[in-house]
């Protein structure tokens, strides 16, 4: 079995912040992404999908944005930068490698691939994110629908829904985003529980980040009064708000209940419905981890303090939300978190 010294498990975002972190603290990382590229999960989101920070504010650390540092970066901007950043990260990124289990290994930790193959690691970071486990409420008949359910994780662009009536389910940036994109070719409403809520996208002529950066609510421990409930509110730049007021889309309470093809809404009318669009959030995608004694707790979310592992000390989590901040699992966030992992797993390391 090969050994290795700490074994970073996903090679997008979080797990390329982690490496680098690692490799800083004079650590070797092995990265292993289940895909064919280093890039995680921004290839596979909506085509359309843009950042809500500035580029000036969404870099991993060492390697900044190029380009107008105040510009809003496309997905696929998103994608060739993860893919620059692992060019010239000192990690061996080994990609194809889906992890099926980490198991107790005398003082290490084994990890176990699918089809074959272990490592034998000194230690391990959990950096596999969330798009993997998207959250599907258990929405009243919801299962007997037989219109299309698909959950944002599966939205690509609105072209195969044009004409159709559309209802889209959540209040987050996603879901209007979503929501607005879909109601310029079908009949679209906005689903949620509340009114949604709005940020204005600037203040006083700079970028809301700019503002949570300097006061430090993006970072912890101040950022955690932003902590929901309430909800976060929707980033805009006046676009978001005058959709939602023009009813392009509409947004209604949520719906009282599906049966069939029918939708009913909480005023007691009923119409049919083409398809219905899930925006609603994801849970940490950490499967590989549920025979680890004390890893998870009995919802699948990890055990851990601040990414430290509560169970096992050469185990440490990177990229969750809130693992520590606001901005925890977000491009301008990580690398703090990822730093504060790379130096707690040395300190054990030196002392194993």
């Amino acid at each position: 079995m090969e050994r290795v010294d700490v074994a970073v498990i996903g090679g997008g975002q979080s797990g390329l912040a982690a490496a680098d972190a690692l490799a800083r603290q004079g650590r070797a990382p092995v990265i292993l992404e289940a895909s064919d590229r280093a890039a995680g999960s921004w290839p596979r989101y909506y085509d359309s999908l843009t950042l809500f920070s500035p580029a000036r504010f969404s870099a991993l650390p060492g390697m900044p944005f190029g380009g107008d540092p105040d510009r809003y970066p496309h997905r696929d901007e998103v994608v060739a930068y993860l893919g620059a950043y692992a060019d010239r990260l000192r990690a061996d990124i080994r990609t194809g490698r889906r992890v099926a289990a980490v198991a107790p290994n005398g003082g290490g930790l084994t990890v176990e691939l699918e089809g074959g193959g272990r490592l034998a690691a000194r230690a391990v970071v959990a950096a596999t994110g969330t798009f993997g486990r998207p959250l599907r409420p258990a929405l009243p008949g919801l299962e007997s629908f037989t219109g299309q359910v698909l959950h944002a994780a599966d939205y690509r662009d609105p072209s195969s829904f044009a004409g159709q009536r559309v209802v889209v389910v959540g209040a987050g940036n996603s879901a209007v985003q979503i929501a607005a994109e879909l109601a310029r070719a079908s009949r679209t409403t906005l689903a949620t529980r509340a009114p949604v809520k709005f940020a204005p996208q600037h203040l006083l002529g700079r970028d809301l980040h700019f503002w949570l950066t300097r006061t430090g609510l993006d970072t912890a421990p101040l950022g955690r009064l932003l902590r929901t409930p309430p909800a976060q509110p929707v980033l805009d730049d006046g676009r978001y708000r005058a959709a939602l007021g023009a009813g392009v889309p509409d947004r209604r309470a949520m719906f009282l209940g599906l049966d069939g093809e029918k939708v009913t809404w909480a005023d007691g009318a009923v119409e049919a419905v083409d398809a219905i669009v899930l925006a609603t959030g994801y849970r940490p995608d950490l499967p590989y981890l549920a025979g680890l004694d004390g890893a998870l707790d009995i919802s699948g979310r990890p055990r851990h303090q601040d990414g430290a592992s509560l169970a096992h000390p050469g185990l440490a989590f990177v990229g969750l939300e809130w693992q520590r901040s606001l901005s925890s699992n977000s491009l301008r966030g990580v690398g703090r978190d990822a730093a504060r992992a790379a130096r707690r797993l040395t300190a054990f390391l030196d002392r194993a």
